[in-house]
């Protein structure tokens, strides 16, 4: 049976499920979800992430960490960790631009965190050196904790609540002439949003991300004890407001009700949630930055001008391309953010502002 059908049979039989139900099953159900079925990455697939566009995007990023394990002792172990690392092409920028920085690769245990096994057997391939896979945040080692989480926390299955009075109605899906389709919930009280009732009123819609806290609150408790950082890019910004819950499907926008499993499903990042969750969890966290201006920090543009030396014609073409799709506003330069989480007391890494 079709997923599309199985969905249908679920909503029959137990009533409408919430979106974030809907998303756990379209991207990571075992048969037909969308990581454990597609290629998803790059031209071939549905959309194209900041290390598929450029080598320069991991290594300015691995770069930032090193400095920053520098900056706090050079701490060895330590892990250095990568939440979602889609084929493996940041890591491998990553550790091909730290391999001049002395002792940063001796000491390090490499884990990525990866639901899909057909991404883990590409990664394996893609990264020539011992690493372990882990399921969940927690499975964390308990030591000094390097970590990057690019374009994670959009795929995280989210739930929407819109607001009546002082009460929230969920927005669900369920069926309409046995087809998909949105509903709500009876209004009811909803103490996980009583915060929002200040910059919020009738009908606003907010979405909320379950999974954030159990991925991003483990992380943080390594980094207050133990020492390290932890870069998060996406593209969002917060606080959340509206439905930004939405399906690329061959580099276009789709109906994300439309064809179950064969569509990206994404939502934008409440960075204003992250921040709240991780200095609960007693980390320092530097203001949103938009992710031009990081990698403009970090020298992107003199890394573009060297590795430009010698190119001519359409790799010219493709390497300015690349630059400017990675930092100009009307590319990806504002529309993706940056947070970095880091000990108090220390410096952030660098290219970020406290």
């Amino acid at each position: 049976m079709r997923l599309a059908d199985r969905l249908a049979a679920r909503i029959r039989a137990t009533g409408p499920m919430t979106i974030a139900d809907y998303m756990a099953a379209c991207l990571f159900d075992p048969a037909e979800g969308y990581y454990a079925t597609r290629q998803v990455f790059g031209g071939a697939g549905d959309f194209i992430t900041a290390p598929e566009i450029s080598q320069m995007f991991g290594e300015l990023i691995g770069l930032c960490l090193a400095q920053s394990w520098l900056d706090q002792g050079a701490p060895s172990p330590f892990t250095l960790a990568e939440l979602g690392p889609g084929r493996g092409t940041l890591m491998a920028d990553l550790l091909r631009a730290t391999r001049g920085v002395p002792g940063f690769q001796d000491g390090m245990q490499l884990v990525l965190a990866e639901a899909s096994p057909r991404l883990r057997d590409i990664q394996r391939q893609t990264i020539t050196r011992d690493l372990t896979h882990i399921d969940q945040a927690d499975q964390l080692p308990d030591a000094p904790l390097f970590l990057i989480a690019n374009e994670f926390f959009d795929a995280l299955p989210i739930r929407q609540f819109v607001r009546a009075g002082d009460l929230w109605s969920e927005r669900v899906i369920g069926l309409k002439d046995n087809a998909l389709a949105f509903g709500l919930s009876p209004p009811a009280p909803l103490p996980l949003l009583n915060h929002r009732l200040a910059d919020t009123q009738g009908g606003d819609l907010v979405e909320v991300c379950p999974q954030a806290e159990a991925w991003i609150e483990p992380v943080a408790q390594r980094i207050a004890r133990h020492g390290g950082a932890a870069i998060l890019i996406d593209y969002g910004a917060g606080p959340s407001l509206g439905d930004t819950f939405q399906a690329l499907r061959a580099h276009q926008p789709t109906d994300p009700l439309a064809n179950p499993g064969e569509a990206d499903l994404t939502a934008h990042v409440d960075f204003v949630a992250l921040t709240r969750i991780a200095e609960a969890a007693g980390v320092a966290v530097t203001k949103i930055t938009p992710q031009g201006a990081l990698l403009k920090a970090l020298g992107i543009e003199a890394r573009a001008t060297r590795l430009a030396a010698g190119l001519t014609g359409e790799p010219l073409e493709r390497h300015t391309a690349a630059l400017a799709r990675l930092t100009l506003p009307q590319e990806m330069g504002t529309l993706f953010k940056a947070i970095a989480l880091y000990p108090k007391g220390q410096n952030p890494p660098p290219g970020f502002a406290t």
